[in-house]
């Protein structure tokens, strides 16, 4: 089995042995709420199951504004078999595009490096019980930008949303 084959396989067979189990929030919500840390820096929250959904498909934020974003895996399977990650594509940059690339790109966590000027920000990374965060200016052009999860199978399974800047 290729290695390409072998993440896709494994993230097929989890879905599968995943059917009939139920975790907290599994339906996404449209939007989510946000905090300030204690620095002044607005916090966007997002988690992952899996179900390979995030919970929310939507975030806001305001054209120029410094967020942090932070992911968390509320998943029990094994990162090698269902990992997260969160990939802000700049804005035009199709999802599906990107994550054919990210499926080959085993050696850098399923982030295309060649890709990265498509990005705006990403997270590592991450398995069961873990989080990742990454701090960034949002774009000064108002618009949609599109959030995936890079992992092998996760953003055509619906695993993505868009970060509105107003």
């Amino acid at each position: 089995m290729s290695k390409l084959a072998f993440p896709l396989f494994v993230a097929c067979a989890a879905l599968l042995a995943g059917c009939g189990k139920s975790e907290p929030s599994s339906a996404p919500a449209t939007s989510a709420a946000s905090s300030v840390a204690a620095d002044g820096v607005r916090v966007l929250e997002l988690t992952g199951n899996d179900q390979m959904k995030f919970n929310v498909t939507q975030l806001e934020a305001a054209a120029g504004e410094t967020v942090r974003l932070v992911l968390r895996n509320v998943g029990s399977l094994p990162k090698a078999a269902m990992g997260h990650n969160v990939v802000v594509l700049k804005k035009g940059v199709d999802p599906m595009e990107f994550s054919i690339a990210a499926a080959a790109a085993a050696a850098t966590e399923y982030f295309p490096t060649a890709r990265s000027g498509d990005t705006i920000a990403h997270t590592r990374l991450i398995g069961p019980k873990e989080k990742a965060e990454v701090t960034f200016t949002v774009p000064t052009e108002p618009g949609e930008y599109p959030y995936i999860c890079t992992f092998p199978g996760h953003t055509a399974a619906g695993m993505r949303g868009v970060l509105i800047v107003k």
